[in-house]
C-alpha cells in the first residue's frame, strides 16, 4: 500500500478470545487503517457490485491497488429442536500484484455484538475431552448444507480453533475462505419466508489492511434443506 494512500479510520474492531463455551468475545472500538465498502474516496478503495450467479443476488466487492475483495452470506437452521441459525460468509481475496499478500481474520458482529466463529470439523464422531464440553460451539462440515450444496467453497476455513492462522495469496491467484456462526436472535419468519434481521458488519486483514462489508441480514440466502 502506498504511502500517500488516505484510508479510511476509526472502524470497528473485534478482539477474539476462544478459551471456551462460557467465555465472551471481547468488543471494543479503536482506530485502525481500513477500506468501507460503501464508503469510497479518491485515494481509497471502489466499491462496486456482482450479480452472484447462483442466486442472483448482488455480491459487494472492494478494490484497491491490485486487490479485490468480496463476499457472500448464506444461512441455515442449526437442526430440529436447537434454537438459531448458522451464519455463513465467504470472503474472496484475488491478487493482482506482485507480492504475496497476507490474510488473517477479522472479526463480525450482528446489530453490534461480537460473535466468535465455530469450531469447524469434518466429523463430531472424535472430538477431545474439550471440544465435548463446548460441542455449541463446534459445527460438522458435512452437515451443513451451506457448504455440501457448493452454495459456498468449503476450501478454506477461519474456525475458533486455529484464529492466529493466516493465509497466503500469490500473485495472480485468488483465496476464498470461510466462517460460521451462530445466531440465536436475528432471524425472524413471515408468510414471506425467514431471514437474518440483524445488520451484520464484518472484516478480513489483507496486508493488515482490513477490509470491512456492513450488510443487512436479509441480504443473506437461505441454502439449507
Amino acid at each position: 500500500m502506498g504511502r500517500n494512500c488516505v484510508l479510511m479510520s476509526t472502524v470497528l474492531a473485534f478482539s477474539l478470545l476462544i478459551f471456551g463455551q462460557d467465555n465472551l468475545t471481547t468488543f471494543k472500538t479503536e482506530a485502525r487503517s481500513a477500506f468501507v465498502w460503501g464508503e469510497d474516496s479518491p485515494e481509497g478503495a471502489v466499491s462496486s457490485t456482482v450479480e452472484d450467479p447462483l442466486t442472483g443476488n448482488e455480491i459487494p466487492k472492494l478494490t484497491h491497488g491490485g486487490i479485490e475483495v468480496s463476499s457472500r452470506m448464506g444461512f441455515e437452521w442449526v437442526g430440529l429442536g436447537q434454537a438459531g441459525a448458522f451464519l455463513n460468509y465467504t470472503t474472496t481475496i484475488v491478487n493482482g500484484t506482485d507480492a504475496t499478500l497476507s490474510v488473517r481474520y477479522g472479526g463480525i458482529s450482528v446489530d453490534g455484538h461480537p460473535a466468535s466463529p465455530l469450531s469447524i470439523v469434518a466429523t463430531n464422531k472424535h472430538l477431545n475431552k474439550k471440544e465435548i464440553h463446548g460441542k455449541n460451539q463446534v459445527v460438522e462440515l458435512s452437515k451443513m448444507n451451506c457448504f455440501t450444496s457448493g452454495f459456498l467453497p468449503s476450501d478454506n476455513f477461519f474456525s475458533a480453533s486455529p484464529l492466529s492462522q493466516s493465509f497466503s495469496v500469490l500473485p495472480g491467484s485468488a483465496l476464498t475462505v470461510s466462517s460460521v456462526i451462530r445466531d440465536l436472535y436475528s432471524v425472524r419468519c413471515s408468510f414471506a419466508g425467514c431471514h437474518p434481521t440483524g445488520n451484520m458488519r464484518y472484516y478480513v486483514s489483507v496486508n493488515n489492511l482490513d477490509y470491512v462489508f456492513v450488510r443487512p441480514g436479509r441480504s443473506a440466502t437461505y441454502c439449507g434443506k
